[in-house]
C-alpha cells in the first residue's frame, strides 16, 4: 500500500531541474562509467558552458548520486553559477561493482582515476556541443582535494582550474592503515632474510613544477582527519617551484569546515567564475550570504 508520496510541484514550479544520468566509457574504452550531469536551471543549449567535475576518487566509495537537497553545494548549487557540473565514477572506485573495478588503483593510489576523469570529459564534449572542452575545471574535498590537485599536475594542459580542499597531498602523514589497505605494501628481504614492509604513495608535491592552470588550496586550521600539514607541504612545494596559486586557511575548522561551509562555497564559486566566466567578485562583502546567520568562531 502507498503510505506517502512526495509533492514536488512547488519545487518544479520554481524552475528546479533534476540531474541527468549518463553512461560513458573509461579510458580503456571498455569499462562503463556512470555519472550525473547538473545544468543551470536557465540552461540554453545554444551557449557554451565550462565543464566542472566534482570528484572523490574512492576507493571506498564514489561521489555519484541522484538525490537532491538544499545543501548540495557541490553539484546543483554550483551549476547555477553558470557551469555544467558532473560527477562520475572511475576505475578503482566503489567496491560494489566488482573486485577488479575496486582494486584497479592498488599500488597507484595517486593517479589511478585521472585518465578516466579526462577521457569521460572528452566524450561528454564530443556528445554535447554546449560543453566547452577548453574550460574544464575540477574540485573536491579530502580524497577529492588530493585528486583535483593531482589532475592539474598530471594533465596540466587539460584541467585549467581547481579548488582542492583538505587534500591528503602527502600520504606519508595520512592514516597508514588506510594507505596500506588501499595501496598495498612491499615486502623486502635483506641478505640475512629479515623482512621489512614499505609503502609509498606517489605524492602531489613531486609534481608541483607541472602546474600551469589556476589552483586554490584550502584547509581547516585544526583538521582532525587530514592534517593541515598536507596542504601546507603542497603550498611549500609550489612556492619552491615558483608557482602562483591561491591559499586559504579556515581558522578553527575541522575537516568539514563547519560554520565556514557557506563562506567556502562562495570562495569556490567566485574562483571558478573569475577564471572561467570572466566575472570577478570585487566587493569586500559576500552579499549573497544570508546576513541572518553570521559566521561563528
Amino acid at each position: 500500500m502507498k503510505l506517502e508520496e512526495a509533492d514536488l510541484s512547488q519545487l518544479i514550479a520554481t524552475g528546479y531541474k533534476f540531474p541527468e544520468p549518463f553512461k560513458m566509457k573509461a579510458a580503456d574504452g571498455i569499462t562503463d562509467i556512470y555519472g550525473v550531469m547538473y545544468k543551470p536551471f536557465d540552461f540554453d543549449e545554444s551557449k557554451k558552458y565550462p565543464l566542472i567535475e566534482h570528484v572523490y576518487p574512492g576507493p571506498q566509495t564514489e561521489s555519484v548520486n541522484k538525490s537532491f537537497s538544499f545543501s548540495m553545494d557541490n553539484t546543483d548549487r554550483m551549476a547555477q553559477i553558470g557551469f555544467i557540473v558532473v560527477t562520475f565514477g572511475n576505475r578503482g572506485g566503489h567496491p560494489d561493482r566488482s573486485k577488479w573495478y575496486h582494486t584497479y588503483g592498488y599500488g597507484n593510489l595517486r593517479d589511478y582515476g585521472l585518465a578516466d576523469k579526462k577521457y569521460v570529459a572528452e566524450q561528454l564534449a564530443d556528445k554535447y556541443d554546449f560543453i566547452d572542452i577548453e574550460k574544464v575545471g575540477i574540485f573536491g574535498h579530502s580524497g577529492g582535494g588530493f585528486m583535483s590537485t593531482a589532475a592539474m599536475l598530471v594533465y596540466p594542459d587539460f584541467f585549467k582550474a581547481a579548488v582542492s580542499s583538505a587534500g591528503n597531498h602527502d600520504n606519508t602523514i595520512y592514516n597508514s592503515w588506510w594507505i596500506e589497505k588501499s595501496h598495498g605494501i612491499n615486502e623486502e628481504k635483506n641478505g640475512e632474510g629479515n623482512v621489512k614492509y614499505k609503502f609509498m604513495v606517489d605524492n602531489n608535491l613531486e609534481l608541483a613544477k607541472n602546474l600551469k592552470g589556476k589552483l586554490m588550496l584550502v584547509t581547516g586550521g585544526i583538521d582532525d582527519i587530514v592534517h593541515p600539514a598536507a596542504t601546507i607541504r603542497m603550498a611549500n612545494a609550489l612556492i619552491n617551484a615558483n608557482k602562483r596559486f591561491d591559499f586559504m586557511l579556515m581558522p578553527g575548522q575541522r575537516h568539514s569546515f563547519g560554520s565556514m561551509t557557506e563562506y567556502f562555497f562562495w570562495l569556490k564559486a567566485d574562483f571558478f567564475s573569475k577564471h572561467f566566466l570572466g566575472k570577478e567578485a570585487t566587493s569586500v562583502d559576500i552579499i549573497e550570504m544570508n546576513r541572518d546567520t553570521p559566521l561563528k568562531h
